[in-house]
């Protein structure tokens, strides 16, 4: 079980471009993190960025004993 309340929230153009930051923010590799998307990206007409960011809770997973 994982605790997502310890959580930081990232926020980026895309779930990878967040996901992105919050690997270089922790320091640690992708697969040491606990990622949960909030929402995805919403792209405007045209496929233009910038209607809705990507936002995501990421926690560093514990290591069990």
């Amino acid at each position: 079980m994982t605790d997502m309340s310890k959580a930081i929230e990232f926020e980026g153009s895309t779930v990878e471009s967040a996901i992105k930051k919050a690997v270089k923010t922790f320091g640690v590799p992708r697969e040491t993190l606990n990622i949960k998307v909030v929402c995805e990206e919403q792209r405007g007409l045209f496929g233009m960025e910038g209607v809705k960011t990507a936002k995501i809770k990421v926690s560093v997973k514990t290591k069990k004993t």
